[in-house]
């Protein structure tokens, strides 16, 4: 066993389900340093970096951008480190928001992001609750790393009243219905972004982290 000993950076902005992705990510690579920092330093010492977000885009680019993430981010991704985005960390990377009256983002992926709606409807005609909150499937779109040991079709955990649009096929990683088909997971080289909670995802989110953690960014 080698002695290496790989270090996680978590982003802390202010806006991230931090103390869960951290204790899932210590669950299932104990023997990681995981740390959550806001420290430029300290994320360039680290090996892979994770981006996380909860709440309104505008509140969340305010404070990504008052605190230099936007260049932090964009530093990791272009030095090659795997980098993971989970949920308004996803939609942060993209290029506009259509929340708070539209919000520009980071731009680090081409995409646009989408509200639902407000007369959302399934296949059978049943009016859908927005934000979409709870437990959907998960389509598989591409072959990669980040899906090694989940079954398709597993269930993920969702929370969002905005989506990620599939108007940029070669980013899309998985798929999602809920009234609209939409980006569940994008993915470029070494940048893997997930609409879903995989730390509340149970045993599909736990795999999805121990894949990152072993993930070279290929």
């Amino acid at each position: 066993m080698t002695d290496f000993r790989t270090r996680i950076a978590v982003l802390d902005y202010g806006m991230g389900n931090l103390h869960s992705v951290s204790k899932a990510l210590e669950h299932v690579a104990p023997r990681a340093e995981v740390v959550i920092t806001s420290d430029a330093t300290e994320v360039d010492d680290a090996d892979r970096v994770v981006f996380p977000g909860v709440g309104a885009i505008r509140d969340c680019m305010g404070e990504i951008r008052r605190l230099g993430f936007d260049h932090i981010v964009t530093k990791a991704v272009n030095q090659g480190k795997p980098v993971l985005g989970i949920c308004v960390g996803m939609q942060a990377l993209l290029e506009h928001s259509e929340e708070n009256n539209g919000v520009d983002c980071l731009g680090i992926l081409p995409g646009q992001v989408r509200f639902f709606g407000r007369d959302l409807h399934d296949a059978n005609g049943e009016k859908l609750k927005v934000p979409h909150m709870g437990w959907n499937r998960v389509r598989q779109s591409i072959d990669h790393p980040m899906w090694h040991g989940i079954e398709q079709d597993s269930r993920f955990y969702f929370v969002h009243s905005y989506y990620v649009d599939e108007s940029r096929p070669e980013l899309v990683a998985g798929t999602c219905d809920y009234s609209v088909r939409f980006a569940a997971a994008v993915a470029r080289d070494n940048l893997f972004a997930v609409q879903f909670h995989p730390e509340k995802s149970h045993t599909a989110g736990l795999q999805l982290l121990s894949n990152f953690v072993s993930w070279l960014g290929e």
